[in-house]
């Protein structure tokens, strides 16, 4: 623990501070120069993902993941509750999307084979609302103080965490807040962040000249792919103070993440938000170097020895990123698809909830890299969507889901609302772009189709979620009862692979 304490210290420190942005400039200005000399281009289109869940208890009831399941095929995240699935890159082509989806597959059974022999299981869902034993309150606000530094008990034990945390709570007077409908509160630790879980597409860019457009197109479709994706209305029901139940189900938003890790974070600084375009990919960094610096570290306390790879001489930089909380996001740095001693440019696509099944996390996936692909090689004429009306759009689609007023550009560079319109393209041009990376027919429909009924249905989960609430208060339950039984019901389906279009 002292250890533990020393290097949380460390990085709260004024001076690592200012030694850590001197890195950080000095980085930047190199990593610009290889930008700019192409060093970053690759040869093909790239392809990965990040794939958050959580653990529950064989009474539904959230669990702390145990340490043997970290030695399967899956790493920590924020909660102790938390595991994170990824994948290596791999080429944007057909093959390629099947090997992501196998690798997906093989390692979440790995780890569910892992969490059964525990008497746990692995949950795909954007947000737990089963409480542990100890109660969802407990469990979020369970803290301690040492040497000075808040440590959350049911936080994963690493002083990265710790230090954001401390960073940011010191900035927030010592607490942070939440407020939604139905939650008014503070929180001694921005631990409720862990509340929701999320998957991250990667789309990587052969062509660093090509990253811009790709960058602002892909900006403008966050809105409309997010309202096919909402799976978080409800928190735990032991968090709400509420008189109407069938009230909060109506003025609930759709996609809860995004304003609880807005509001975790956002205390003094703006640094979880809407993403601004770009003119250059050499914008990217700037950008990532004007961000406020929050529990810098420095490459020495971690790292041992001197190796001299493309990667490791960014070290301070990349860690920097891990602190650039935009909904979309530029990463420069990991393996390419082509292995070698340097690093590529992507998009990461980063407001979309976890799905139920493996193969609806990878749609969205397919259907991201489709969708922005289409309709740039297209020269479709989205990205000339006004930047504030995209923005409204995204909050719009939080609120709303499928309801929302979403704003669009048509091939033809009319603006619209009309959802119709707005999807026919959204799907055609997912299509196209797909098609035009070699990728079959057969399996274009095998992962863009269940994604596409969810439109022509008007389904999503948390429209599902919030129905089957109403059906149970319907049935006279009690608000906490009703919340447990969608949510007891919502593992069981997911559980068999089906997707939610095909849910009773």
């Amino acid at each position: 623990m002292a250890a533990f304490i020393d290097l949380v210290t460390r990085s709260l420190r004024e001076e690592t501070r200012i030694e850590f942005d001197r890195r950080v400039d000095e980085q930047a200005v190199r990593l610009t120069d290889a930008l700019r000399a192409g060093r970053l281009d690759n040869p093909s289109f790239g392809l990965g993902i990040e794939l958050e869940a959580y653990v529950v208890d064989e009474e539904n009831r959230l669990a702390r993941v145990p340490d043997s399941l970290f030695e399967s095929r899956c790493e920590k995240e924020l909660g102790r509750h938390n595991v994170e699935l990824h994948t290596d890159p791999n080429s944007f082509d057909g093959d390629g999307i099947e090997t992501q989806a196998a690798t997906l597959r093989r390692d979440y059974r790995a780890v569910q084979r892992a969490a059964e022999r525990e008497g746990l299981e692995i949950v795909l869902d954007a947000m737990w609302t089963i409480p542990p034993p100890d109660g969802s309150d407990d469990y979020l606000t369970a803290v301690r103080e040492s040497e000075g530094m808040t440590i959350a008990d049911n936080m994963t034990p690493s002083p990265r965490y710790c230090a954001i945390d401390n960073d940011i709570l010191a900035r927030a007077d010592g607490s942070v807040t939440l407020s939604v409908p139905g939650v008014e509160r503070a929180f001694p630790s921005i631990l409720f962040e862990s509340l929701a879980t999320s998957i991250q597409p990667h789309i990587q860019i052969p062509d660093v000249e090509a990253f811009p457009p790709y960058y602002n197109t892909a900006i403008r479709t966050l809105g409309p792919v997010l309202a096919l994706a909402t799976n978080s209305p409800l928190l735990p029901p032991e968090l709400y103070e509420i008189d109407d139940p069938s009230r909060l189900l109506e003025e609930t938003s759709h996609e809860l993440r995004i304003p609880v890790f807005e509001q975790s974070v956002n205390h003094g600084w703006e640094k979880v938000r809407f993403p601004n375009g770009i003119q250059r990919a050499v914008d990217t960094v700037d950008r990532l170097v004007a961000d406020r610096t929050c529990a810098p570290f420095l490459r020495e306390w971690l790292e041992d020895g001197a190796r001299e790879t493309f990667a490791d001489q960014f070290w301070e930089l990349d860690h920097k990123r891990g602190t650039y909380w935009r909904w979309l996001r530029a990463v420069i740095g990991g393996q390419p698809v082509e292995q070698g001693d340097h690093w590529s440019v992507r998009i990461e696509y980063r407001p979309l909830p976890t799905q139920p099944t493996i193969a609806e996390n990878i749609g969205f996936q397919v259907l991201v890299a489709g969708l922005v692909h289409g309709l740039c090689t297209a020269d479709h004429p989205l990205s000339s969507l006004d930047h504030d009306i995209a923005e409204r759009s995204f909050y719009a689609a939080v609120e709303d889901g499928l309801d929302a007023e979403i704003a669009w550009v048509t091939a033809d560079g009319d603006r619209t609302t009309d959802l119709t319109v707005i999807y026919d393209e959204l799907f055609e041009f997912a299509r196209r772009g797909l098609r035009e990376q070699g990728v079959s027919s057969e399996i274009i429909e095998d992962y863009v189709g269940p994604i596409e009924a969810r439109w022509t249905d008007r389904t999503t989960p948390s429209r599902w979620k919030l129905a089957r609430v109403a059906d149970y208060l319907d049935a006279g339950k009690r608000f906490d009862d009703a919340v447990h039984e969608m949510q007891a019901d919502y593992i069981r389906r997911a559980a068999t692979d089906e997707p939610l279009v095909q849910w009773s």
